[in-house]
């Protein structure tokens, strides 16, 4: 009989009056599908503050955000195909695409920007590629010559031209980061029938909660796979990044502030229902989770003097969790308000997979598709390594350990 139930009905708790039809659709595959396009878009605009902006501190991690960046796209729709009951049809959004569809426009911009992503993927490790096509033999060898794609110059006027084209990819790139997760926010922000997403301010809350997660994913991976490789750990580059996470996360707590007081001032007739959903229902998520462990924690971490590894370490893993329970609090909590005005609808997630529904909803898939990235990450850095540079202690100018202050930054 469970087959025949309505889409949501598994999950879904109704308290006090809701409609019949009412149901929690967009489960917890629509809320990690945001999470990684946001981990994609931040780890990506950290490549192009080198290759654009110039900032020499973040050379170091600059090949390795870009590679990340680029691990994380190809896992970036999963979770829709996950959530879709009919996933096989999606192909029709490519063959008869409808241009006045959000759905068709994303599909367009992910596509432009994993080719932005990977040409400049392959112009970065050119040299390198060509370097290990003439050195290896057998099948490695041979994977090296397909992708050097024929092209074996490395002279200096090839190289120079190498860099211009991957400046201008970098440039690019960044407003099509920018669409890619923007667009998310639009989605959210343009359903009428939900008072929580119907604001104009939505993309741009997507978009900051996207850099500054994109960001710390960026410094908790770079630290924990220089550190597992014993490989000396540029201070300088960490703490560059934590000034950019500094930068955006007092964006995204101006403009989530910003939200909510519109809302309250505004005072429409949902906000009743929807000041009870946040400040009683959704209240530890979103103050103590969100904002203060999520934001203001990290914040007051990163602006102590004498930045160390721990701190900055623990700053960017408090910021994703906050940023994924932000992601909780809109997709589930916008939901969470039935259009009575009067009940409330909570989601469970089912935990025992005894159901094809219950396996997709579930926690093993949502783990596995968020560890996925890091695997796709360990596999790319066999063939295009990105935690190979090392540097001294001169070249950094921030020695911190990643334990105290005082420990050594080599490892």
């Amino acid at each position: 009989m469970e087959g025949h139930m309505a889409h949501g009905a598994l999950w879904t708790v109704k308290e006090l009056f809701t409609y019949p039809n009412e149901y929690i659709y967009w489960t917890i595959t629509i809320v990690v599908y945001p999470y990684i396009t946001g981990l994609v878009a931040g780890a990506f605009v950290l490549s192009s503050m080198y290759h654009v902006f110039g900032k020499e501190e973040l050379k170091p991690v600059a090949k390795f955000s870009l590679v990340f960046s680029f691990a994380l796209l190809l896992m970036a729709t999963s979770p829709l195909m996950l959530h879709l009951t009919q996933p096989f049809r999606s192909i029709n959004i490519m063959l008869t695409p409808h241009f006045y569809s959000a759905i068709a426009a994303f599909t367009i911009v992910y596509l432009s920007y994993m080719a932005i992503v990977m040409a400049e993927i392959w112009f970065v490790f050119r040299p390198f590629i060509i370097e290990q096509a003439m050195e290896k033999k057998g099948l490695l060898g041979l994977i090296y010559k397909a992708m050097t794609l024929g092209s074996f110059d490395v002279s200096e006027k090839a190289l120079h031209t190498d860099e211009k084209i991957i400046k201008i990819l970098a440039a690019v790139g960044i407003p099509a980061a920018a669409l890619l997760h923007g667009y998310v926010g639009f989605i959210f922000g343009s359903v009428k029938t939900v008072p929580l997403w119907k604001t104009p301010l939505m993309p741009f809350i997507f978009l900051m909660s996207a850099i500054i997660s994109g960001v710390s994913v960026c410094i908790v991976t770079y630290i924990t796979g220089m550190a597992l490789k014993r490989n000396f750990i540029c201070g300088a580059s960490i703490r560059s990044m934590c000034k950019v996470l500094v930068w955006f996360l007092v964006a995204a707590f101006i403009l989530e502030g910003v939200d909510i007081i519109f809302h309250a001032y505004t005072a429409e007739e949902s906000w009743g229902i929807m000041s009870e959903l946040l400040f009683e229902r959704f209240a530890f998520n979103m103050i103590v989770v969100q904002w203060f462990f999520g934001m203001i924690v990290p914040l007051l971490l990163l602006l102590l003097p004498r930045l160390t590894m721990l701190r900055a370490f623990i700053s960017s893993a408090l910021v994703l969790i906050g940023v994924f329970t932000m992601r909780w609090d809109v997709v589930i909590g916008g939901q969470s308000m039935s259009r009575s005005f009067a009940g409330f609808l909570t989601y469970k997630m089912p935990i025992i997979p005894n159901s094809i529904e219950a396996l997709k909803e579930g926690p093993i898939l949502i783990t596995m598709l968020l560890l996925m990235p890091f695997f796709l990450l360990f596999i790319f850095n066999k063939i295009l390594p990105v935690f190979i540079e090392v540097f001294n202690e001169e070249d950094c100018g921030f020695t911190e350990g990643l334990l105290s202050g005082k420990d050594s930054a080599k490892h």
